[in-house]
């Protein structure tokens, strides 16, 4: 822990010169590209998904039927809003590339720890998913998403051997990592 610096006594007059901290958190906080994602993808779960759950409520609703219209009504809302929260929960995966990291799911990788990315069709995915898979590998898959990337993890701490990421933009995602990783 740092110790406080007290800070000088505000004065009525502005500064002609700003402070060093000024100069140079102002740069950095103004740089669109400084906060900005390289790329920013969303695994949302599919329409299919909700239809489901609101019909996982109206089952809800006919389980509480026999004790009448409040419980009725109680059992809708509380299917519903559980199965709502399942679907959403889910369906809220990101992949990233923001700050010279690969951000996937909980995870985080710096671009220096990996290697080449690969776009994979639906057929690759399907075989890196099943036979071609790895249990050491990380993993971050929706059956709903028939595409994925997968990435070579380099750093020789790591026993993952690669990342394989579901995305609808596996290009996209490809190109945001090679241009990271040329730039670090």
């Amino acid at each position: 822990m740092q110790p406080s610096v007290p800070s000088p006594a505000p004065s009525s007059e502005p500064s002609p010169v700003p402070s060093a901290e000024a100069t140079s958190a102002a740069p950095a906080a103004s740089s669109p590209a400084a906060v900005a994602p390289r790329f920013d993808e969303r695994l949302t779960a599919p329409r299919s998904w909700w239809v489901i759950a609101g019909l996982l409520g109206l089952s809800g609703g006919l389980v509480m039927y026999p004790l009448g219209a409040v419980p009725t009504l109680a059992g809708v809302i509380v299917a519903a809003v559980l199965a709502g929260a399942a679907v959403s929960s889910y369906g809220s995966a990101r992949v990233r590339v923001v700050a010279g990291s690969l951000v996937a799911g909980d995870a985080r990788i710096p671009v220096s720890a990996l290697g080449a990315a690969e776009a994979l069709d639906e057929e690759e995915a399907r075989a890196w998913r099943s036979h071609k898979a790895d249990p050491r590998a990380f993993m971050l898959m929706r059956s709903y998403v028939p595409r994925a990337v997968r990435v070579e993890i380099t750093d020789p701490t790591d026993p993952t051997p690669y990342a394989y990421l579901s995305s609808r933009e596996p290009e996209a995602l490809v190109a945001a990592l090679d241009s990271a990783r040329a730039e670090a």
